[in-house]
């Protein structure tokens, strides 16, 4: 298994991609660089779980990217709020949601450090949303709250052991398990 830190190949994609796509569209197309960084970036997560040979990750991303997905059709269906250019389905942000997703699955699988670069790719993907009259902000907001939050349910912290308290009726501890 090749270790975390050597995710750094990861944190370079993410950062050359986002300053390569919002430098050299910052007098073009926002939007065009966001729907590429909203693939790319849990294109890249999941792929750092093959890199990684993290199958417990990968299934953890399945759940997360699965929920995430399914979450936003069903309320973009359930609340038909109009689109700031006159379309329909804007509530939540499905740019949103997909591009967090990503950046917190990083983060709750592998660390902050690593996740970094990715916050700032699906922050800049939010940006892009509004600025291209596709969404409202609370239809952002609302992306990144879901994705954020199906990874705070299904992603564990990848490490080789774990440390967690124990309280029963009459006592209490420490359980430690991990991989050997």
């Amino acid at each position: 298994m090749r270790s975390i830190n050597n995710c750094s190949a990861f944190t370079k994609v993410i950062v050359s991609t986002t300053l390569l796509l919002s430098v050299g569209n910052a007098a073009a197309d926002h939007e065009k660089a966001g729907d590429i960084l909203q693939v790319l970036i849990p294109a890249i997560s999941y792929g750092a779980t093959f890199y990684l040979d993290d199958a417990q990750g990968r299934s953890q991303f399945h759940k997360s990217f699965v929920t995430t997905a399914s979450v936003t059709q069903v309320l973009k269906h359930l609340v038909k709020k109009k689109r700031p250019n006159g379309g329909g389905k804007s509530f939540p942000s499905g740019h949103t949601s997909s591009a967090f997703q990503g950046a917190s699955f990083v983060h709750q699988r592998y660390g902050l450090k690593y996740a970094l670069p990715a916050y700032l790719g699906a922050a800049y993907v939010g940006y892009s949303r509004v600025e291209s009259d596709n969404h409202h902000v609370e239809d952002v907001i609302a992306g990144a709250a879901l994705g954020i939050v199906t990874n705070l349910y299904f992603t564990r912290r990848h490490q080789n052991y774990m440390l967690s308290p124990m309280v029963g009726k009459n006592s209490y501890g420490f359980t430690v398990a991990g991989q050997f």
